[in-house]
């Protein structure tokens, strides 16, 4: 009998054992079977995967504890082992945002512009989300939100439209609470389960902003929106 895929199996087991217990400080005397099912609640690898994980802690008793002078009495298919190796990678050695997505040409405005220059700067380009900068500081995102919240506020009021785009900056019409209710801020090493965990948690999010390090007013190096996410899903599933 080949014990290979065994041997294989057993050890990519015992990565994702040691990694969850790493990631999430569970005790020493937790099951594998305990530490996947709380782990599920926050991590969308492990909940995507629960129910494998689930059964790969049986096979993995049937292989340990109910062998016997090295005879094997139950060896993985190769279709099982090449799942545990993708889930061990996935929480293991996950892709990185900097590595695996692609880079996006980012179009940012001086918040000193005209919310005018702002709506045509929009309407040319297509892009919804664009960053714009007080100086190297990222102050915040001027979207078709804040633009027909900021114009239907002045029709309320019974002002001169056409004076307002004009004559306003658009870094008046900024809210900084936009910033941590409709974006997320995620740094170049954070990893794309990172991404698809950010969608899932808030249904609101307009986009995820990508900087170097995942800080507030960095310079915005890539922008992922929810369009992004079936590329985010493909490169999960196809990773080796």
């Amino acid at each position: 009998m080949d014990k290979r895929n065994a041997a294989e199996f057993i050890d990519a087991y015992n990565g994702i054992d040691a990694q969850l217990r790493q990631l999430y400080r569970f005790k020493a005397s937790q099951s594998f079977s305990d530490m996947v099912r709380r782990s599920a609640e926050e991590n969308s690898v492990v909940r995507k995967y629960e129910s494998d994980l689930m059964d790969f802690a049986r096979l993995r008793n049937a292989i340990v504890h109910q062998s016997s002078d090295g005879r094997i009495i139950a060896v993985p298919c190769d279709e099982v082992v090449e799942e545990i190796r993708l889930i061990e990678r996935l929480l293991c050695t996950p892709p990185r945002i900097g590595e695996t997505i692609r880079q996006k040409k980012i179009v940012s405005v001086d918040d000193a512009i005209s919310v005018r220059q702002a709506i045509l700067l929009i309407a040319r380009t297509g892009y919804s989300n664009i960053p714009v900068y007080r100086g190297k500081r990222m102050a915040g995102i001027v979207n078709n939100r804040r633009v027909i919240k900021a114009l239907g506020d002045v029709l309320e009021r019974g002002d001169d439209l056409d004076a307002f785009a004009s004559e306003t900056p658009v870094g008046e019409i900024l809210q900084e609470s936009d910033l941590f209710a409709y974006y997320k801020y995620l740094g170049r090493q954070d990893t794309l389960q990172d991404v698809t965990d950010a969608f899932e948690k808030n249904k609101k999010l307009l986009a995820v902003l990508v900087s170097e390090h995942g800080s507030v007013g960095e310079r915005i190096e890539n922008i992922i929106t929810p369009a992004d996410l079936p590329d985010v899903s493909k490169i999960l599933e196809d990773y080796r």
